[in-house]
């Protein structure tokens, strides 16, 4: 079992110096660059010249957001408060759920109604959010920012029409690789055509585009989509996963074997997720290491499917589903428990899970496709495998066989996930919001 002393004062005050410094350094960039009119090559999209403010109100719209737990409500939930630390103002419109859900000022929660086949997600009313138009008039917001291309996208447009301001939104998910495990009865070729039109078509109504890594912007880039997009991955929140947030013994709440080989998967258990592959190389660990147990933690609609392929593979009692786990506490349990992070997603736009890992000195062995190309360097904290049974099983073994490798790997990680703080992040971000401000006052 991995024994993780909490971070000492000197290295959460190193750790918070490099990522805090550098948001402070983007946004005294970008507040200069505003000021003196210039354009940063290294940066896809640069800050405004002539900008009024260095203030924004900004609305976003989302189709999800929590209780719903998954990586946009979590980009959601950081970038907004991130963007209220560095002054700014945020207003959400997202769905009313029955059950579970906040209520915030600054959260406008939507009538909706049930997504048939997908008991987890709601639809907004469209003429309920445009009904707000008048009322969202009077805030005099900067901008819109749209995060889901459903009811979300279609009343951001026309708010944005109404209120006379930019429109930018977020490509949070590859729709191409998402669509024909829901929509089995068509041709897969025909879904990706289809993802690829609407794609276009909407990022063609946007003003800018934010996409959370290269690898997506270079798909797009291939759609033929050739409105501004700016790489903007998703930050994380250091500070709460940099000490210990519950005094439960993860293992033996979830009745785990104290002494065992922990692999944990963190994540949404839907089929694009890939975490079938992880439970047919299950066989390959149990034979060096017999007490290894896969934890699985997350809702989807894979679940049962999974369980059933565990039981065939003959690794049952090694597959624990423990739903999801509450991000203030018992996440964090669950990935100090683990002795290595294993993630095989072939959709990821970034992979937050990843960085979270890191963070919190869990060694991570994960494969390296789309945007989680962009969240890991091979030593870095972590081993890139390939998505073969073998090479994949070999480097979790020789994490799990190798403690002066574990702790070399959980040191790196963590000074590696520092660099993607959610601060830096919102900083690029404003700058992003400034250019369209601009571009749309000079178009």
């Amino acid at each position: 079992m991995p024994h993780r002393e909490p971070l000492s004062a000197a290295e959460q005050t190193f750790l918070m110096r490099l990522a805090q410094g550098n948001a402070l350094s983007l946004q005294r960039q970008a507040e200069c660059d505003t000021q003196r009119g210039l354009t940063s090559p290294s940066r896809a999209a640069t800050a405004a010249p002539g900008a009024e403010t260095r203030t924004l109100t900004i609305l976003m719209i989302s189709d999800v957001y929590l209780p719903r737990v998954n990586g946009v409500s979590t980009s959601i939930t950081s970038f907004c408060a991130a963007l209220e630390r560095l002054g700014h103002s945020v207003t959400l419109i997202c769905p009313a759920y029955p059950v579970g859900q906040t209520d915030r000022p600054d959260v406008l929660r939507i009538g909706s109604r049930g997504v048939p086949g997908d008991p987890e997600d709601r639809m907004m009313r469209y003429r309920e959010v445009l009904a707000l138009a008048p009322q969202l008039l009077a805030q005099a917001f900067d901008l819109i920012h749209v995060h889901t291309p459903f009811v979300a996208h279609s009343a951001g447009i026309a708010l944005g029409e109404r209120l006379g301001i930019p429109v930018v939104a977020t490509y949070h998910t590859l729709f191409e690789e998402y669509l024909h495990h829901y929509v089995r009865w068509l041709p897969r070729r025909w879904l990706r055509f289809v993802a690829r039109r609407l794609s276009v078509r909407q990022c063609h109504q946007l003003d800018a585009l934010v996409v959370p890594s290269f690898a997506m912007r270079d798909v797009l880039s291939r759609y033929g989509v050739t409105a501004p997009m700016a790489v903007i991955p998703t930050g994380l929140a250091l500070e709460a996963f940099t000490q210990p947030q519950t005094t439960d013994d993860f293992r033996a709440r979830y009745g785990l074997p104290p002494t065992a080989r922990l692999l944990l998967y963190v994540g949404r258990a839907a089929h694009e997720k890939n975490i079938g592959f992880l439970i047919a190389l299950l066989p390959r660990i149990l034979a060096q290491h017999p007490d290894a147990h896969l934890v699985i933690t997350g809702e989807g609609p894979a679940r049962a499917a999974l369980a059933r392929q565990a039981r065939a593979t003959g690794v049952g009692e090694s597959v624990h589903f423990l739903g999801y786990l509450d991000r203030d506490g018992p996440l964090q349990a669950a990935y100090r428990a683990a002795d290595a992070f294993v993630f095989a997603s072939r959709t990821e736009t970034q992979g937050l899970v990843l960085l979270e890992a890191l963070a919190l000195s869990t060694p991570v062995v994960s494969t390296a496709v789309m945007g989680t190309r962009d969240i890991l360097a091979d030593g870095e904290g972590c081993l890139i495998a390939e998505e073969t049974h073998d090479d994949f099983a070999a480097k979790v073994n020789r994490v799990l066989s190798d403690p002066a490798l574990r702790e070399r790997l959980a040191r790196r990680g963590q000074i590696h996930a520092a660099r993607w703080h959610e601060d830096t992040q919102a900083a690029e971000l404003v700058t992003m919001y400034l250019t369209s401000r601009r571009d749309r006052r000079t178009s």
